[in-house]
């Protein structure tokens, strides 16, 4: 996968939290930070499969930021 992943504790879910932001809504968690990014990258198939049906613009992966 291409996208930015960005991944952080929730003391609230006590789970790592992953984020594909350039995916609207995309989102998973995990246990561990490993099962988390494992389940992102599964959800953003499921996003870009669904977006394809869909007819839905799949926006191009922008990389990683280079400043902020």
């Amino acid at each position: 996968m291409k996208y930015e992943v960005i991944i952080y504790w929730s003391g609230e879910d006590e789970r790592f939290i992953a984020e594909v932001p350039e995916l609207a809504g995309c989102l998973a968690d995990g246990p561990t930070y490993a099962q988390a990014l494992s389940a992102a990258e599964a959800v953003a198939g499921e996003w870009i499969e669904t977006a394809r049906a869909a007819g839905r613009p799949i926006p191009e992966p922008r990389g990683r930021l280079r400043y902020a």
